[in-house]
């Protein structure tokens, strides 16, 4: 399981040690043991909403982008480039955390996502929720009439896919919504747009042809904090538990591992079936 909490906690709390020695909260916030800025990954180029989330956990911190979220991951553990991937980032050493895009509430679970965390030995310490604000961009000078396709990430895609089919675009997926509008930048594209962020749009030089283009102005997305040490949670504090388990088939299993929870008076915010396709037997 995978503990994580974002205040204060007593260092004294001895009950709880395991390897690698649990950080406490203060230490997880406080900048590293050097002196040096926080070092925190995310997958992407700048102007990813996921640097915009490292940047709310983590204000003064330096972040690092990765090419794909296997690299972040992995730098979490030694000093190489800076354009990484996301597990190499963490795992060896050449960050300190890592922001992980986990759930949005209009395009639900990344479960993609959720195959890094259980392939990857990292502990959730923390989570931050961003509010995403999609702009559809495109290059000086084009209009709107100009567009005939966009670019974005696919989870982008999707939480504007009202506006997007009312104005007609055709979508094609890339692995980032920044890396989309880089690419209409960089390429000097009449008749393609990005759905990205307005910084994204203020580095790469493009106008902004329409703001909150999402479906739900409500939009948002929750990132999970990762490092290679857990913490120790503050007894005092309210705190979550990230627990993942199989079960073996037979009628009911789910009711009575469920009901482990409810006899201790023990709240869940959330239970995720994951891996039904790829192994009918376990839940």
């Amino acid at each position: 399981s995978s503990l994580h909490d974002n205040n204060d906690d007593d260092d004294n709390n001895n009950n709880v040690i395991s390897h690698p020695k649990p950080l406490s909260s203060s230490q997880l916030f406080n900048s590293v043991s050097n002196g040096s800025r926080l070092r925190v990954a995310y997958q992407g180029v700048r102007g990813a909403y996921s640097e915009a989330a490292a940047e709310k956990a983590y204000p003064n911190c330096e972040a690092v982008p990765c090419d794909q979220f296997d690299s972040a991951f992995q730098v979490i553990t030694s000093t190489l480039s800076l354009f990484l991937t996301f597990n190499f980032a963490v795992e060896k050493w050449l960050v300190d955390r890592a922001v992980l895009p986990i759930e949005n509430s209009l395009g639900g679970s990344i479960h993609r996502n959720y195959d890094l965390l259980l392939r990857h030995s990292l502990h959730i310490v923390g989570e931050v929720k961003l509010a995403v604000q999609h702009c559809l961009l495109a290059n000086h000078g084009v209009q709107l009439e100009d567009l005939s396709r966009v670019l974005s990430h696919p989870q982008a895609l999707a939480q504007c896919e009202n506006t997007l089919t009312k104005i007609g675009l055709s979508r094609e997926a890339v692995d980032d919504t920044a890396l989309a509008a880089k690419h209409v930048a960089l390429h000097k594209l009449k008749d393609t747009g990005a759905v990205a962020s307005s910084s994204a749009a203020k580095i790469y030089g493009l106008n902004i042809l329409a703001q909150d283009i999402q479906d739900d102005c409500d939009n948002v997305t929750r990132f999970l904090i990762l490092a290679r040490e857990p913490i120790i949670p503050g007894i005092q504090n309210p705190f979550k538990t990230s627990i993942v388990f199989s079960l073996e088939e037979g009628p009911g299993v789910l009711f009575k591992a469920l009901a482990v929870f409810a006899l201790r008076q023990i709240n869940l915010t959330k239970a995720f079936i994951y891996g039904f396709f790829k192994s009918p037997r376990k839940a």
